[in-house]
């Protein structure tokens, strides 16, 4: 393992499942921040004091409704940056063959899942592939998906389920985005160790947004 990269499985922790560890596995990397990218650490930290103090269901109920179910976005990377198009399928090739080489296991996640490519970085011993991967998916699709949890995306997702399936599931005002942070944190990490440019302001947007926008406008045509 790359020791300069090993603090990439710990952010990962950010984006499993959180079952009854997450509010541990949240403060892990909140503390490993803190000693190493303390701007990082100030983004995650309204994060980690909700999860903290959050019941389970509620932090089940706010990974599911940002990532699954009427959700904010997808960590499957290939899928935010290419959505169904056949240049995901070749991401996801690639990628199988990089967590292979490695012995990196996916479980029942596909390969271009988040926490999985995190996982793969450190251990990756071709560092120019490495590079590529970052500044080429990793970097764009987290952009992308820090773009999802602005508040007008939102409104539009909100409009098309209304529309076609004549129901909501509210998310709270007070916390429903709160995932923004940990993928900002993470991309701020990413910056600092790949030299990546930091989002800009708001951009034309993946095509897992895009899709619904296009909705929008049939519509109301």
């Amino acid at each position: 393992m790359n020791n300069k990269l090993k603090h990439y499985p710990v952010l990962a922790e950010l984006f499993r499942y959180p079952d009854a560890t997450f509010p541990g596995r949240v403060q892990a990397a909140q503390r490993l921040l803190e000693e190493l990218y303390p701007e990082a650490a100030a983004e995650l930290k309204p994060f980690t004091e909700f999860a903290s103090t959050a019941d389970q269901a509620t932090l089940e109920e706010l990974y599911t409704r940002s990532f699954d179910v009427q959700a904010v976005t997808t960590l499957d990377l290939g899928y935010v940056l290419f959505g169904d198009d056949y240049k995901r399928g070749a991401v996801l090739v690639h990628l199988n063959e990089e967590h292979r080489l490695v012995g990196n296991p996916c479980g029942h996640e596909l390969a271009d899942h988040l926490p999985n490519v995190l996982r793969l970085l450190p251990l990756m011993t071709d560092e120019a592939l490495r590079d590529e991967l970052v500044a080429r998916i990793v970097g764009p699709a987290l952009r992308k998906v820090i773009r999802e949890f602005e508040p007008d995306q939102a409104a539009k997702k909100r409009n098309v389920y209304e529309k076609h399936h004549k129901t909501w599931i509210d998310r709270s005002e007070d916390y429903g985005g709160i995932y923004r942070q940990p993928v900002a944190a993470l991309f701020m990490v990413l910056a600092a160790d790949f030299e990546i440019e930091e989002p800009a302001q708001p951009k034309p947007t993946s095509d897992f947004l895009r899709n619904i926008g296009t909705e929008i406008v049939l519509e109301a045509q």
